[in-house]
């Protein structure tokens, strides 16, 4: 008489219960680096921030007589920069959209908003430390080129380090925009052409209305609190304009992109992918 074969046991190292926030965060890294769109955007705000930063500080140096803040001079590749970070946050979305990836997406994380935070995390992440990296950067940089000369700037004057990590706090926070908008459009093109919309073309309007719209509105647009951000002291061409202090013009923005990517959120729970 035989005896039965024993039922081999096998140890499977599968996850207690369904893949949650983190996994998404780790999985949306991934795909984060492997967009081609990636490197070139970062590369982009290399290029704008370093490079402008450095042509502007140059002239102020070789300039006798000009007189102008500083830190506003150095970090004017920012003015460029912004558009940069914003289409890659708006890529980040609208890229799996157009080549139907977001499908497999949608299948190994059917919780739309788990995948939404996670884009979030890693877009604001990543916006965060290369913005910061950016500003102190193009800061140190300028700050040798202005050494000797009438505009010096060192980093323990006043005011400067509060510049520097919210201008890369400001970075971030446009890159979430740039998502949340690609969150509701779908669509690359669209959704770049809303962004650079909101921030060039709206605040071109706003400027050639009546003086009591400016005064209202101007001040909260994007492209004015990123000019308050960017610089010590009232930014000349705002000057007469009630403005936000940076850290309130900061809070205004990540209310922006917060309902941005709410709207988003529940946009992409209500329809098909």
């Amino acid at each position: 008489m035989t005896t039965p074969p024993t039922e081999a046991v096998f140890s499977v190292d599968a996850p207690s219960g369904r893949a949650g926030l983190r996994h998404a965060v780790r999985a949306e890294w991934t795909k984060f680096w492997s967009v081609r769109s990636t490197p070139w955007s970062l590369f982009a705000l290399v290029v704008a921030t370093i490079g402008l930063g450095v042509l502007s500080t140059h002239a102020l140096r070789t300039q006798p007589g000009f007189t102008t803040d500083p830190i506003r001079r150095i970090l004017v590749g920012f003015n460029l920069s912004q558009f940069a970070i914003g289409v890659l946050g708006v890529l980040f979305l609208s890229a799996e959209y157009g080549t139907g990836q977001i499908r497999s997406t949608l299948s190994a994380m059917p919780r739309r908003p788990v995948v939404v935070g996670a884009k979030a995390i890693v877009m604001g992440g990543v916006g965060l430390v290369v913005g910061e990296i950016l500003a102190f950067v193009a800061f140190f940089i300028g700050s040798s080129m202005l050494s000797g000369s009438p505009s010096q700037v060192s980093i323990g004057d006043p005011g400067v380090v509060r510049v520097l990590v919210e201008s890369g706090i400001y970075i971030a926070l446009l890159g979430l925009i740039g998502l949340g908008i690609a969150s509701i459009l779908r669509n690359s093109a669209g959704s770049i052409a809303t962004f650079a919309g909101a921030l060039l073309i709206l605040t071109l309007i706003i400027s050639a209305m009546p003086t009591f719209i400016v005064n209202a509105v101007s001040r909260y647009l994007p492209l004015n609190i990123g000019a308050t951000v960017f610089s010590i002291g009232p930014p000349p061409r705002l000057q007469g304009t009630p403005v936000f202090s940076p850290l309130v013009g900061l809070i205004i923005l990540a209310v922006y992109a917060l309902v941005l990517l709410s709207g988003g959120c529940l946009l992409m729970i209500r329809r098909d992918s």
